[in-house]
């Protein structure tokens, strides 16, 4: 059972003259009891009876798998040496083949791939539901690898030394680096020696469940023995390590990150000092060989010049160490513009900028002084990424000034090619086909105008045919926080599902994302975490005033965040929608700092714990306001028993108590997945096609 909070009183709104103890359902926050598992199964029964029944819910999963296991999906690619990796996953390996090719190989229509790692062979061999969860390759021959799997999604992970040659698992026994299931952070230093951070025994992690102590592991040697060379607080989110192997410029950064937002940085020096870089506490330093760049998240005032928030400056690596403050801005944001990233080529550096949501590419040449800046022609409205192929641990290597660009809208499908900087020149390497027919579709963006006046853009999907006459099944889906941007993509699962039942899709980019920059993201956090409320029920009723939708076919749909997103716009406004799915969510905002990594998450929502902070985020937690007097749409909360970054007992709590009050809802969990929900594409179709039931249930359409 989780420790329960010493006795505080709630707010006089939500649950007047109770404490936490008062709370019924805490025992569902165990996560695997028996008594909670039970629970859990008979909801999941009650749900498929419901959304299985009938021939809608056979189709839209069939056809949602077909999606998920497309041929012409584009393999993800990294860059590792001569070769490049990917993670495939289909009907015959649903937990993946980690698999390699060249470039040239790459090139082909039909890549002849190498296999590296069969992740279901691997499970069956060794009675383990394994998934995938990232590599670290040491550099430049890229024989030494460090794998972590993790048991069914979760975050929480193994890792084990593997032979990228030899293909096969290098034992501890034999000399291997070996961890147990945590969430670990290995960073290579050289063939023998990595730095470690894991669950080391009391007092190794944060509050947040994150590691806080680094050490220096040599081959060969017991853990024990590992030598701490690193710490943080118990009240930072994480500790972390860069290794930078660039030659004649080799460094290595130590972070302690304060909060989500704020860090400390500090420069290993020569003699194993560590020296902390002068930077504002919210900004983030990239070492670049011999140049600094600093990305702002507040204004930062030096000298009476004031460098704005969202700006990306750039400084000579050596004179800032020594104390000169001298910066180029190479990025300024405007009311429209922002940095959605940027990458690195050896000498160029790509900026894809946000422009009222769509992408834009522009470049910096540093191969003259001073550098030269471009804009370079590219696919728009739309949505780019970039992804350098160079290896910074290469003294000559061919590929040293290419990345790869992508390009896809919400009714265009994914293309990549492999550009040049410098050179407006692309080879076209893979084209998704259509997932569905979108003759006669379109995309428009539309701006609804806030409780406080800010206009708050979004998009709209059209199927073929449809008008604004107020008869639309139309699903609302936004997220709102942490400074994630929602930006056109293309999906067939919405297409087949949706587009092409009729259905119309809106997008909304409400404050506490990033699409307008930092100060979109700060505008709706802590004190004013209820704008990115307001901004979405704006868009809802703007969505009804234009007659595209009407209440009685309005959904909205949100995970994690988002989750948290549609379950207080549902306590809020219920009689807006009706339909909400609520895909792994926080709801119980009293609890939430407690539950797994959830006080990594207090900059952006407060401390409850807190009495001015639970003031303000007693008014919207959806678990405190849930009222048995109202009436709300029949909401679907999904989660995963094997999420361990946000608790399912959110959802669990949640549903048992509407249900108490004597509200309809459905509930399904599934038992692997992760924090998203589902661990391979079977079990992804699944999820999906019971939302998708779920909604043409709830928002009519019978074609369907």
């Amino acid at each position: 059972m989780p420790q329960d909070l010493p006795p505080k009183t709630v707010d006089a709104d939500s649950h007047a003259g109770k404490t936490v103890h008062d709370d019924p359902y805490l025992w569902l926050e165990e996560v695997d009891s028996e008594r909670a598992l039970s629970w859990v199964r008979e909801r999941n029964a009650q749900s498929l009876a419901r959304l299985q029944d009938g021939q809608r819910y056979p189709a839209l999963r069939r056809e949602l798998l077909e999606v998920l296991n497309a041929r012409d999906r584009i393999p993800q690619i990294t860059r590792r040496g001569a070769f490049f990796y990917n993670l495939w996953q289909d009907e015959q390996h649903k937990r993946g083949l980690w698999r390699r090719c060249t470039l040239d190989e790459y090139r082909r229509p039909v890549p002849a791939w190498e296999t590296v790692l069969d992740l279901d062979a691997l499970g069956a061999a060794e009675g383990e539901s394994w998934v995938f969860a990232g590599a670290d390759a040491l550099g430049p021959d890229y024989r030494r690898c460090l794998v972590s799997l993790s048991r069914g999604g979760a975050d929480a992970h193994v890792v084990r030394e593997f032979d990228l040659v030899d293909k096969r698992f290098i034992a501890a026994s034999e000399g291997g680096f070996e961890l147990p299931e945590a969430k670990s952070q290995v960073e290579w230093i050289d063939a023998d020696t990595v730095y470690v951070g894991t669950d080391f025994g009391p007092d190794s992690l944060t509050d947040s469940g994150y590691v806080r102590v680094l050490k220096r592991w040599r081959r060969g040697t017991p853990l024990a023995q590992a030598q701490t060379v690193f710490e943080g607080e118990a009240q930072d989110v994480v500790v972390s390590v860069q290794v930078d192997r660039r030659p004649g410029y080799e460094r290595t950064l130590f972070v302690r990150a304060l909060d989500f937002y704020r860090q400390a940085s500090f420069l290993l020096q020569a003699d194993g000092s560590l020296a902390r870089l002068d930077l504002p506490d919210d900004a983030q330093p990239h070492f670049w060989g011999p140049r600094l760049l600093i990305s702002l998240r507040s204004d930062w005032v030096l000298d009476g010049q004031t460098h704005a928030s969202g700006s990306l400056l750039l400084a000579d690596a050596a004179a800032y160490l020594a104390g000169e403050r001298r910066f180029q801005a190479l990025f300024t944001p405007s009311p429209t513009r922002s940095l959605a990233d940027y990458t690195l080529t050896r000498e160029h550096l790509l900026l894809n900028v946000s422009e009222n949501v769509a992408s834009r590419l522009e470049e910096w040449d540093f191969r003259s002084t001073p550098p030269r800046h471009r804009p370079v022609p590219a696919p728009f409205p739309g949505t780019l990424g970039l992804a350098a192929l160079h290896d910074d641990e290469l003294a000559e290597d061919p590929l040293a000034d290419h990345y790869l660009l992508s390009y896809t809208d919400f009714l265009t499908p994914d293309t990549l090619a492999l550009a040049r900087a410098g050179d407006d020149a692309r080879e076209p390497l893979k084209a998704r086909q259509p997932q569905f027919e979108a003759a006669g579709m379109r995309a428009e963006q539309f701006f609804a105008r806030s409780a406080d006046g800010t206009a708050v853009p979004y998009f709209v999907i059209w199927p073929a045919g449809a008008t604004a006459d107020g008869r639309n099944p139309t699903l609302l889906y936004g997220y709102g926080g942490f400074e994630v941007s929602l930006q056109p993509w293309y999906s067939g699962g919405f297409g087949r599902a949706w587009y092409q039942r009729g259905g119309v899709l809106v997008l909304a980019n409400i404050r506490g994302g990033g699409e307008f920059g930092p100060a979109w993201h700060q505008a709706a956090i802590l004190e004013h975490k209820q704008k990115s409320y307001e901004d979405f029920i704006a868009v809802a009723e703007d969505l009804i005033a234009r007659g595209i939708s009407r209440p009685a076919q309005l959904g909205i749909m949100g995970g994690s965040n988002g989750g948290l997103l549609v379950g207080a716009v549902s306590m809020q406004r219920p009689e807006l929608f009706n339909a909400v799915v609520c895909q792994v969510p926080l709801l119980d905002m009293r609890r939430y700092h407690q539950l797994l990594a959830g006080a990594s998450w207090t900059a952006e929502y407060g401390n409850p714990d807190e009495p001015a902070d639970w003031a303000v985020i007693s008014r919207y937690s959806p678990y405190q306001n849930v009222r048995a007097e109202r009436q709300y749409p029949r909401i679907l909360f999904t989660t995963s028993t094997r999420d361990d970054r946000v608790h399912p007992g959110h959802a669990r709590k949640m549903a048992a108590r509407m249900l108490e009050q004597g509200h309809e809802i459905l509930y399904y969990e599934n038992i692997e997945g992760g924090h998203g929900g589902a661990a391979d594409n079977e079990q992804r179709a699944t999820l999906q096609a019971l939302e998708y039931s779920y909604l043409w249930q709830q928002l009519g359409g019978e074609q369907a």
